[in-house]
C-alpha cells in the first residue's frame, strides 16, 4: 500500500459524505498519485466500516467489471466487487425518491441468493450451485460519489477510484421470480433493456467471466484472501452483461429476461 492509514481513513469518511450529500468528492487517483488495488480496497473497507458505524448492515456484494471489453478498455484482468446494504434493496417496479442518488445509472444481471454460507481459496462450481437458495433478474443501480473526470485537468476515474467508492454500487432491484440454479442455462440467459419503452441493451450471461456462477466462484476465493466469506441470506449480484443505461429524472427502466422473468423500476 503506498497510502497512510490517516489517509485510507480521510478518503473513506470524503465518500461517506459525498454519498450522504449527494455531492460529489475529486479523483482519489489524481489526490494519490500512487494509489493502487490494495489502497482501493483498504479505503473501501473502511467506507464499510464508517457505514457500519452509522447503523448500516451488510446484505451482500456485488461483482463488477466481469466483461472483457470493461477490463480491456480500463487495462485490467480481474473483476472488483463492493459491498450491498440493507438500505439498497428497492421494490421491482418501483419508484426511485427523487434525489436519492447523484447520477444514477443502471445494468442488468444475474442475482444469486444464498441459502448457506460458503468461503474458501478451493470454492468449486459445485459448491456454489448447492449454497444458492435460487437465482433471480435484477438491476443494479449504480451512483458515483466521484467525479467522472476532474473539470481542471480533465483526467478521468481510475478503476482505483471505483473500487474505492464500493465499486460504484448503490441499489438493487430483483424480480420477482425465482429459480433453482440448474434450471436454466445461466451462460444463455439475457436481457432486453429498454428506457421509456426504447431497447437501450441487450445481453446474455456468458458475458459475466463465461458463466455468471463463476463469476461468484471468482467472488468466493477473492474473500478468502481477506479472511471472509458469503453468507446465508446474502444476495450477490454476478456481474452485469449491459453498459451502463444513464437514468436521469424521469426515467423508467424495464429489462425483459424472457422465461427467466422481468424486473423494472422508474426514478422520479
Amino acid at each position: 500500500m503506498s497510502l497512510t492509514p490517516t489517509q485510507v481513513t480521510q478518503a473513506a469518511e470524503d465518500l461517506f459524505n459525498a454519498e450522504r450529500t449527494r455531492t460529489q468528492t475529486g479523483l482519489l487517483s489524481l489526490r494519490h498519485p500512487d494509489l493502487d488495488m490494495d489502497d482501493a480496497y483498504a479505503i473501501q473497507n473502511a467506507l464499510t466500516r464508517r457505514k457500519l458505524e452509522a447503523g448500516r448492515r451488510i446484505t451482500g456484494w456485488k461483482i463488477g467489471l466481469t466483461s472483457k471489453a470493461m477490463q480491456d478498455a480500463l487495462k485490467i484482468d480481474v473483476p472488483d466487487s463492493g459491498m450491498l446494504f440493507d438500505d439498497m434493496l428497492f421494490e421491482n417496479g418501483g419508484l426511485i425518491p427523487e434525489n436519492r442518488f447523484i447520477q444514477p445509472r443502471v445494468e442488468a444481471e444475474i442475482a444469486f441468493v444464498m441459502k448457506s454460507s460458503l468461503g474458501g481459496s478451493d470454492v468449486s462450481r459445485e459448491d456454489i450451485l448447492n449454497a444458492t437458495g435460487y437465482v433471480c433478474p435484477c438491476l443494479e443501480i449504480l451512483d458515483t460519489r466521484i467525479v467522472r473526470a476532474d473539470p481542471e485537468t480533465g483526467r478521468t476515474r481510475k478503476v482505483f477510484d471505483t473500487i474505492a467508492d464500493n465499486a460504484a454500487n448503490a441499489g438493487v432491484v430483483l424480480g420477482d421470480k425465482r429459480h433453482a440454479p440448474e434450471a436454466h442455462d445461466l451462460r444463455w440467459t439475457g436481457a432486453i433493456v429498454a428506457r421509456n419503452g426504447e431497447v437501450e441493451e441487450t445481453g446474455l450471461g456468458a458475458g459475466v467471466l463465461n458463466d455468471p456462477v463463476e463469476s461468484v466462484v471468482w467472488l468466493a476465493r477473492r474473500m478468502a484472501d481477506y479472511g471472509q466469506k458469503i453468507e446465508a441470506g446474502h444476495i450477490v449480484l454476478s456481474g452485469s452483461f449491459i453498459r451502463p443505461v444513464e437514468c436521469p429524472s424521469g426515467t423508467e427502466i424495464d429489462a425483459d429476461f424472457g422465461a427467466f422473468g422481468s424486473v423494472s423500476c422508474s426514478f422520479a
